[in-house]
């Protein structure tokens, strides 16, 4: 497994349809096997946050949305949330994503979990993402 030597930056998508949020089963270490929100890592001097979510969304889970229907809800910066090293992700909340979900890439599957009943133990920290949405949802601003 690669260590990162510099901090590295991801962004992390939360969909809800119809009251259930999207969760892929990781295809690769760390975590394989686990539940996780779809999402990945900047290409950094390439791209910015907004579009990583665009990107990886779309890996991983054939969904596009457009990048005025992204809203940032929370980043997460403890340095030992990754095993691989100091890596700094950004929730987003995605509305209106289009197309119909199917597994690809780094997602070995994906389920649709009734919102108010995700299990709290998902890769990284994303269990305490899902909680933060669920607390925030039905309010109108989230940044």
């Amino acid at each position: 497994m690669t260590k990162y030597k510099n901090p590295a930056a991801t962004a992390t998508v939360i969909i809800e349809r119809e009251n259930k949020i999207l969760l892929i089963r990781r295809k690769r270490e760390p975590y394989r096997g686990m539940f996780a929100l779809p999402g990945g890592f900047l290409n950094c001097g390439q791209e910015i946050l907004e579009r990583t979510a665009q990107r990886e969304l779309y890996e991983e889970t054939r969904l596009r949305v457009r990048q005025k229907d992204l809203y940032l809800l929370c980043v997460n910066s403890s340095p030992i949330r990754d095993p691989r090293g100091h890596v700094i992700d950004h929730v987003y909340v995605a509305r209106n994503a289009r197309g119909n979900a199917r597994a690809d890439d780094d997602a070995s599957a994906l389920e649709w979990i009734d919102a108010e009943r995700v299990p709290i133990r998902l890769a990284f920290d994303h269990g305490v993402d899902v909680e933060r949405y669920r607390l925030w949802r039905g309010e109108n601003e989230i940044c």
